[in-house]
């Protein structure tokens, strides 16, 4: 039997036409791709179906013409495919606004406008107009993060892991970091704080237990060798029943009687108080800033609507310190991800605005009448899709 497959396999790849016959074929000459392009998707075309009779997944026995019609029709699928964006639009029919997978927060009209004007010409990413040399992209937006949230200071990077990664090596690198076992959050992707932590160069002190942790576990974790205390917010589960937290007003008075910063990621960093929008109440940024809490990491494109953008506010001294990590440069973000923020931040000037501009605020004070008319809306244009 063994000796029967084998044969079969190699009267198969015997049969398989050279790249060349393909790339000969008259069917391929109206193809709008580079000559050496094409060659390159024939040759990979022909290796995976050598691939497919070698382990066995392809035993049925094919004329040659039959090869040559099957891989000539898989080349023109994969120039197609190619020839197509990745992205595209999709309709999001979850239930879950900021779905990851999906994109996250879909932006608003003038954010999309003003990156147009962004894009089309050059920008002022790092010169300062006024004096003609070079200025500092993170400028573009500091000011207005700093009104909007009562910061002293901030910071701007790619995501929110990276922000979080770069507190911690700017401010704890080589030294201990006590959180919570509560608060030792996943986030999508399998991203876990501990490894995040560890890629921060801070070391991890877990503290108190998984439902319950008190000022004193926290006080008892504190030596020489600690750089900060850090605490997160679980905004993507809740632990429930027996369980006890420690205040954010507690934590910001031991840290300081300790001459210690304390780091806080919101996560999805809310900037406008939910609850009068009919929502429970999230941490708002500028409640934490008060309550004196140092450091502050938080998503752009979560609750706050934006692009993907791990942003940073807080103490000036703090914020300095961050800003002076070479890692900073590996972490930035460029001129679309400034332009989007930047419109996005400028919409929170008129938070009663918000429902009306904010794709994300309109969306969760939609009413239910209106999602249903939404629905049937979309519904109707599927049904009249050919």
């Amino acid at each position: 039997m063994k000796n029967s497959y084998s044969q079969r396999a190699v009267n198969l790849l015997a049969q398989i036409p050279s790249v060349q016959e393909i790339l000969s074929s008259p069917i391929l000459q109206n193809e709008k791709i580079a000559h050496h392009y094409l060659k390159g998707i024939i040759q990979s075309v022909i290796d995976d179906f050598r691939e497919k009779i070698r382990s066995g997944k392809l035993t049925k026995l094919l004329l040659r013409d039959q090869i040559k019609e099957t891989i000539l029709q898989r080349v023109q699928q994969k120039v197609k495919r190619l020839q197509q964006y990745s992205l595209k639009p999709v309709i999001n029919g979850t239930g879950i606004i900021l779905h990851t997978n999906l994109g996250r927060a879909p932006l608003a009209q003038v954010a999309k406008e003003h990156l147009q004007q962004v894009i089309r010409n050059y920008c002022n990413l790092e010169i300062d107009l006024e004096s003609g040399k070079r200025g500092d992209r993170i400028s573009l937006v500091e000011e207005m993060l700093c009104l909007i949230t009562g910061a002293e200071a901030a910071v701007v990077v790619n995501n929110n892991a990276a922000a979080i990664l770069l507190a911690l090596n700017s401010l704890c690198r080589r030294k201990e970091v006590p959180v919570s076992r509560g608060e030792l959050v996943e986030i999508g992707g399998s991203f876990r704080m501990p490894e995040v932590m560890k890629a921060g160069g801070a070391k991890m002190v877990e503290v108190g237990t998984t439902n319950k942790t008190h000022l004193q576990d926290y006080r008892n974790a504190l030596s020489p060798r600690t750089g900060a205390i850090l605490k997160v917010h679980t905004s993507n589960y809740r632990v429930l029943g027996f369980t006890a937290a420690v205040p954010i007003h507690q934590l910001v008075q031991l840290a300081h009687q300790h001459q210690l910063p304390l780091i806080y990621d919101m996560g999805s960093g809310v900037i406008e108080d939910l609850q009068k929008w009919g929502y429970p109440h999230e941490p708002v940024a500028r409640e934490y800033v008060e309550a004196g809490v140092d450091v502050i990491t938080f998503s752009g494109d979560k609750i706050l609507g934006g692009p993907q953008a791990g942003i940073i506010i807080g103490k000036k001294e703090y914020i300095q310190k961050i800003r002076k990590n070479h890692l900073l440069r590996a972490l930035r973000c460029d001129k679309l991800t400034y332009a989007l923020l930047d419109a996005t931040l400028r919409l929170y000037l008129n938070p009663s605005d918000l429902p009306q501009k904010l794709p994300l605020a309109k969306m969760l004070t939609a009413p239910v009448e209106e999602l249903k008319r939404q629905a049937r809306e979309i519904a109707a244009q599927l049904r009249d899709l050919p």
